[in-house]
């Protein structure tokens, strides 16, 4: 299944989207982790309008869906001039790939510049219900 992409070409640029695209998971019989970083998270302070910087890192267990990278960049960069509260937009991207994706079990963690002092780290999960994650083999 795939979700349309949306993202308007100004002139010969990439705009923002709001929607993600999706492939089909090239190993559904199997559960493995896919893991992400996305050192260039912006938005801004509800409060003071200043700009945020995060660093966002995607752990996820597909089931029939991946989400597709350039989708997901477009759509994190859509993020870039709103104001919005840490732990508000950390839960809002996971509930948005969750729900696009559907995967066995997801984390986004996300780890904000110092600001005013504190550095903020804020993780969501999602999780199949049900599901189980596979037992760790610890090698010799």
């Amino acid at each position: 299944m795939v979700i349309a992409l949306n993202a308007k070409p100004a002139g010969d640029k990439t705009l923002p989207m709001s929607d993600l695209e999706t492939f089909a998971n090239p190993a559904p019989d199997r559960d493995y982790t896919i893991r992400m970083t996305l050192p260039e998270f912006t938005c801004l302070c509800p409060k003071t309008g200043q700009p945020d910087f995060a660093t966002l890192e995607l752990e996820y267990v597909p089931d029939r869906l991946c989400v597709e990278l350039k989708s997901l960049k477009l759509y994190i960069w859509s993020f870039r001039d709103r104001g919005t509260f840490h732990e508000a937009v950390t839960n809002e991207i996971v509930d948005k790939l969750a729900n696009t994706t559907s995967p066995r079990f997801m984390r986004l963690t996300a780890r904000f510049n110092v600001r005013g002092g504190i550095y903020t780290t804020v993780v969501a999960e999602r999780r199949q219900r049900g599901w189980q994650p596979e037992q760790v083999v610890s090698l010799p």
